[in-house]
């Protein structure tokens, strides 16, 4: 009867020492996300696509942006080892300004929180007019 409490004893130690080996990883194609010069009312919509390089299930708990106007949305379910997943970024291009935003990524990966970013910029070009531009002589440009 001791003989199998140890064996058990033994058997139990080396499962938890195999199962602290197995670590999800969270690697991203690309950090930030340049949506460049946009119009008002364009696709706000990007993607920031990252791979599990672990050897466990990779679960994404919690998505978060620096304000309202950036939604992000994260995968419902665990990605295994190996494979590729996408974090989905809608910007509200509504509001014309420079786009400097921070999504927020916890999960259960090696380096637990990842800080991805977007920038931009959105303009309105029906406030511009090209006629004002050629009205004006060189000089005073």
């Amino acid at each position: 009867m001791k003989q199998l409490i140890t064996i058990l004893f033994i058997g139990l130690i080396s499962f938890s020492v195999n199962a602290q080996d197995k670590v999800a990883k969270i690697e991203f194609k690309s950090d930030t996300i340049d949506y460049g010069t946009i119009e008002k009312g364009a696709d706000g919509v990007r993607v920031f696509e990252f791979t599990n390089t672990g050897n466990a299930p990779l679960i994404i708990s919690k998505v978060s942006s620096t304000c309202g106007c950036t939604i992000p949305k994260k995968p419902e379910g665990p990605i295994l080892p190996g494979e590729t997943g996408k974090i989905e970024v809608k910007y509200d291009t509504k509001r014309v300004n420079p786009i400097r935003k921070t999504i927020t990524v916890i999960s259960n990966a090696e380096t637990p929180t990842v800080a991805l970013k977007i920038k931009g910029l959105v303009v309105d070009s029906s406030k511009a007019s090209v006629l004002d531009k050629k009205n004006k002589s060189v000089m005073e440009q």
